[in-house]
């Protein structure tokens, strides 16, 4: 993997940590979960060979830290860290922009407050449960994940939470087990590191958000909603789907599943070269 050109920024609460690499169209991706901009290590030297990428630890994650450890997370304040990144690295010139999981919330978010500076986003299984008729479902989904953190602890809560992204109806079953590159599964230690993070601030803060739908049917056009392919039917999913019906355009579908960016990582950067570029 190249060697980024790395740099951190002052923002209102935080100092983030961002890297760049590549040449050509400027490009943001903007990471979920808890994996930073690590967790696009394996496509990254691909998308580098077409754009100038910038990546970056979201606030509170690995090495952006919180000035307070215990603020409340909220989209727009996440958005808004993305915004001052394009701002620095590529001032006055809209840009093609990936977000995965809770990453594609602030996205979606970003693109409604700033459109001016997306020309193209690419929203991977933004988890905006808001959307979905059976919406009070998941909100009970998320109160009882975080009295389970509370009183039981962090391996219940996580137990909870991923019960309740399983496909409608689904029973869990013994998977195959998936070799990861070596990249990822060094990652994972950062991973488990920044759970309490993720299970405590961020589920609740970005699963609570609701999209400004109206202001998206007018930037339609510029906004591209994925699914994996092997996602159909799960949480994550569903809103991708919901909101690519009803603004009237097609749902791409990527390899693998809500993570296939890292299970599939060579395919999964080839779907997204043709995404930015179509």
């Amino acid at each position: 993997m190249t060697d980024p050109s790395i740099g951190s920024l002052r923002v209102n609460g935080a100092t983030l940590h961002y890297e760049v690499r590549g040449q050509g169209p400027f490009l943001l991706l903007i990471p979920g979960g808890t994996g930073g901009a690590a967790s696009f290590d394996g496509i990254i030297d691909d998308m580098a060979a077409e754009y100038t990428v910038a990546t970056y630890d979201p606030r509170g994650m690995s090495r952006s830290p919180l000035d307070d450890p215990e603020a409340e997370q909220r989209v727009a304040e996440h958005a808004d860290d993305a915004f001052r990144i394009l701002e620095l690295l590529s001032p006055g010139t809209p840009a093609r922009v990936f977000g995965a999981s809770s990453g594609a919330i602030a996205a979606l978010h970003l693109l409604t407050v700033h459109p001016e500076r997306v020309e193209r986003l690419v929203a991977h299984e933004p988890p905006v449960v808001e959307v979905l008729p059976d919406s009070s479902e998941h909100r009970a989904l998320i109160a009882r994940v975080q009295e389970t953190f509370r009183t039981q602890g962090l391996m219940p809560a996580m137990a909870a939470f991923a019960a309740g992204l399983t496909k409608d109806g689904a029973t869990t079953e013994p998977q195959a087990e998936i070799k990861l590159p070596p990249q990822a599964a060094a990652r994972a230690e950062q991973t488990m590191a920044g759970l309490p993070y993720f299970i405590g601030r961020i589920v609740p803060g970005f699963m609570s958000y609701t999209p400004d739908v109206h202001r998206l049917e007018t930037l339609s056009d510029r906004l591209v909603l994925a699914g994996g392919q092997d996602s159909r039917g799960a949480l994550p999913y569903r809103p991708a789907a919901f909101l690519a019906e009803h603004l009237g355009t097609e749902l791409l579908h990527f390899p693998g599943g809500h993570t296939g960016m890292t299970t599939h990582p060579t395919e999964f950067g080839e779907s997204l070269r043709k995404a930015l570029r179509a």
